[in-house]
């Protein structure tokens, strides 16, 4: 009999502004459209999306959590954005939320070790995080839409 693969939950970084287009298309892209992270993921686990900066490219903060959504069926696909440029995707339904700061969940989020220090796990762009903090998250998030 075949093992039934547990849900995993993940946080992927982008800044506001592609977390939107994302949203907006029903996709997600991790760490520059690479595959290899969209690779780890299977249909059913979720994702929450933090965005350190307003803009690509960008200097304003947005210090935020701003998408969550849970990936549907299907594998890994590319896109053509440009000529040179065909980032892997998966699909996902997001969730209608509001936009979270991350600063008041800091002490309660098991995945930041270093409390002072808490932006450097964000430094991989995309990672598994356990479901009691993802459950923080998403729960701040959908909360504040009712």
């Amino acid at each position: 009999m075949a093992k039934t693969r547990e849900t995993k939950y993940w946080i992927a970084v982008a800044s506001k502004d592609h977390v939107l287009n994302g949203v907006a298309g029903g996709f997600m892209q991790a760490n520059h459209g690479k595959s290899s992270p969209l690779r780890r993921v299977a249909p059913g686990d979720w994702v929450v999306y933090y965005s350190p900066n307003q803009q690509y490219k960008g200097t304003a903060p947005c210090q935020a959590f701003t998408a969550v959504g849970q990936v549907k069926e299907g594998e890994v696909y590319t896109a053509v954005m440009a000529p040179d440029f065909e980032p892997a995707r998966r699909d996902v339904d997001f969730k209608e939320c509001a936009e979270v700061a991350i600063r008041p969940l800091i002490d309660q989020l098991n995945f930041i070790e270093d409390k002072q220090r808490w932006g450097y796990m964000f430094r991989f762009g995309f990672f598994e995080i356990n479901q009691a903090d993802f459950a923080l998250i998403a729960d701040e998030m959908l909360e504040k839409v009712k």
